[in-house]
């Protein structure tokens, strides 16, 4: 299952913004909801492609509500998300899958929220850069495209 996750802007309720708006309702009706992290609505589709056609549909309130999509598709990692824009370069044939690993965003989380991405190149051994922005004990590693990298 590859899950995508909906990362709200600090100022809104993204549970409540997308779940109290009919259009978008209807398209998560289907799902199961998770809260990976704070101020998140997470669901499982069956492919990258399902979850780039949901973000698709839900487009409209994405612009407005959302700070991040991500994406977590098993097959390409059990471990780091992808970014939307990586989401969909892989499911449009753009990039093959394992060559997704380069270039990524190291978010800390504090209090179960995202905080700012430290963006960072994996190391040629495959390690990652440890993440120094702030003192968290958690990171939360997404693969970003290109043209993310850096924000």
């Amino acid at each position: 299952m590859t899950r995508v996750c909906f990362v709200g802007s600090p100022d809104v309720n993204v549970q409540y913004e997308l779940l109290s708006r009919d259009t978008a309702r209807a398209a998560l009706s289907t799902y199961q909801i998770y809260d990976p992290f704070e101020n998140s609505l997470a669901v499982d589709t069956v492919s990258v492609g399902a979850a780039v056609s949901l973000c698709n549909d839900l487009n409209w309130y994405l612009v407005r509500f959302v700070d991040h999509v991500l994406v977590m598709e098993p097959s390409i990692s059990g471990e780091e998300w992808l970014s939307r824009r990586l989401a969909e370069a892989v499911r449009d044939a753009e990039i093959r899958p394992e060559e997704t690993k380069e270039r990524l965003a190291v978010y800390g989380v504090e209090d179960g929220r995202l905080v700012e991405p430290m963006y960072v190149t994996r190391r040629p051994d495959g390690s990652i850069p440890s993440y120094d922005l702030r003192d968290v004990a958690e990171t939360v590693v997404v693969r970003v495209a290109d043209s993310e990298f850096g924000g």
